[in-house]
């Protein structure tokens, strides 16, 4: 018997077995040995939504929700989010490191020649109706590039690969900005080179008559950070979405529509946008007290605090905050904004709220920047989308290099009928 390692009595039959524990976890497949007859199947694991299953090992990110710890490839959240733009950090996520002055200016100048969409995308734009959500939109946009780039289905050539990730991170806020210029019925803005990654994003949204489009630098770079923020956050639901289907060795376009159309769920994208409304709905300061009272009465929901992953303060609320106080200062003032103070100094100092650590998450502040900024709500998922690329690409290459990885496909228990004999239609009652 070894130290690291898991001791079981099968009750049933009375045999012990030794199941080895590394990383913190035992393999769901040495369960398989424990068996209550010879043609036992073997024992299961039932872990509905994946709240106990670790399905991968991986090196990109790092979360200690007890302590409120987020780190891309060993960084804190915080450094990054000072000091990073948002293509170095995607640099970090997909390659491991940070880049060398070269590689980044190389890294750079590749995404930012790969922003433009061929041509025969319009027609695929024009195809939707003027109210469609720019969120369907992208799903399909993303998805229609796997048609142009036939050779992107051979994954494991490392070039290969490469291209396709430039593209995508390069083309992700190219088709965003067209989707939003279509639901105003706008004309489409195209890229301009010579701005940065988020100040080309905000020129293809904003660039009205002008002969150039200058991004407000407070603007920009808060957007820069917003990025930043949102690259990547371990096993969520659309990062299992990109490995699921990734899994199946499709081309990285399809995988990534995945990932988009997955956080399209309310529960996941839409979040932010959940804020906003509650915020809305609540209205003033003087209104707080009643709604938390509902809230306590399971008749109101509280949203934007608490977190599947974090029992502390999330760290990318944090800094959000922060970004909101600059953000504001060049922007309308928001008359929500003294709500959610407001209502985020009650919860924190409320034991109702602190006993079942429900603390603010990163989207209680960035419905309201990005609100603050002239964007609509149906946006608001699509602008979570384009740096989350990065995070889906990193962890759909990561995927493609493990050996043990293979196509996903979970277990069930049934509990369904056992073998029936089929009536014909006249007999039946």
């Amino acid at each position: 018997m070894t130290a690291n390692s898991l001791t079981v009595t099968d009750n049933r039959t009375g045999k012990v077995y030794e199941l080895p524990i590394e990383l913190g976890a035992i393999r769901a497949t040495d369960l398989r040995k424990i068996k209550a007859s010879a043609d036992d199947f073997g024992l299961m694991s039932y872990d509905p939504a994946f709240m106990n299953t670790a399905a991968c090992r991986s090196a990109i990110t790092f979360i200690d929700g007890d302590r409120g710890i987020l780190r891309y490839r060993g960084y804190p959240i915080e450094a990054l989010a000072e000091r990073s733009t948002f293509l170095e950090t995607a640099y970090l996520l997909l390659y491991g490191e940070l880049p060398t002055g070269e590689r980044l200016d190389d890294w750079v100048y590749q995404v930012t020649h790969h922003t433009w969409v061929h041509e025969n995308l319009k027609k695929v734009m024009d195809g939707f109706h003027y109210d469609a959500h720019p969120m369907g939109m992208l799903v399909s946009l993303v998805g229609a590039l796997s048609t142009f780039y036939p050779e992107a289905k051979n994954g494991v050539d490392v070039e290969t690969r490469r291209l396709q990730i430039i593209r995508l991170i390069a083309k992700m806020p190219t088709l965003a900005a067209f989707t939003y210029r279509h639901s105003l019925g706008m004309p489409l803005a195209y890229p301009d080179n010579h701005l940065s990654y988020t100040g080309n994003f905000l020129n293809m949204l904003f660039k009205a008559t002008e002969a150039k489009y200058e991004p407000h630098p407070t603007l920009e770079r808060a957007l820069e950070v917003l990025f930043i923020l949102h690259a990547d956050h371990e096993q969520n639901c659309s990062t299992n979405a990109v490995r699921s289907v990734g899994s199946s060795r499709v081309d990285p376009y399809c995988a990534v529509a995945a990932g988009v159309a997955a956080l399209f769920g309310p529960l996941h994208g839409g979040a932010n946008e959940a804020v906003l409304r509650m915020l809305q709905a609540i209205g003033t300061k003087d209104r707080i007290p009643d709604f938390i009272r509902q809230v306590k009465e399971g008749r109101a929901r509280l949203m934007g605090f608490g977190h599947r992953v974090y029992k502390n303060y999330d760290p990318r609320a944090k800094i959000i905050k922060r970004m909101a106080d600059e953000t504001f200062e060049v922007t309308r003032p928001n008359p929500l904004l003294p709500v959610a103070r407001e209502l985020e100094r009650i919860a924190l100092e409320d034991e109702y709220f602190v006993s079942r650590k429900l603390y603010p998450n990163v989207d209680f502040y960035s419905g309201l920047i990005y609100q603050a900024m002239g964007f609509p709500v149906e946006m608001f998922p699509v602008l979570f989308a384009i740096p989350r690329t990065a995070g889906w690409l990193a962890q759909w290459q990561e995927m493609i290099d493990d050996p043990e990885q293979k196509i996903a496909r979970p277990r069930q228990l049934y509990v369904g009928q056992g073998e029936r004999e089929y009536v014909p239609i006249g007999l039946r009652g």
